[in-house]
């Protein structure tokens, strides 16, 4: 899936970028942000831009 991040500017995540989420865990998005490393975010930041063939499949 993809998201496009639609929060307020922070180190390490630009607002409307979009980001590939590589799991959904407890309802968060793990992404790799700028960093380089992945973490957790809540997906209240984030819109969905592009969700996944399989995610589609299940619909």
């Amino acid at each position: 899936m993809t998201v496009r991040y639609i929060g307020e500017r922070k180190a390490d995540i630009i607002p409307n970028k979009e980001y590939k989420v590589l799991s959904i865990e407890r309802g968060w998005y793990r992404i790799v942000d700028e960093s380089g490393e992945d973490y957790l975010y809540g997906p209240s930041n984030f819109e969905v831009v592009e969700e996944s063939t399989k995610e589609r499949a299940s619909a």
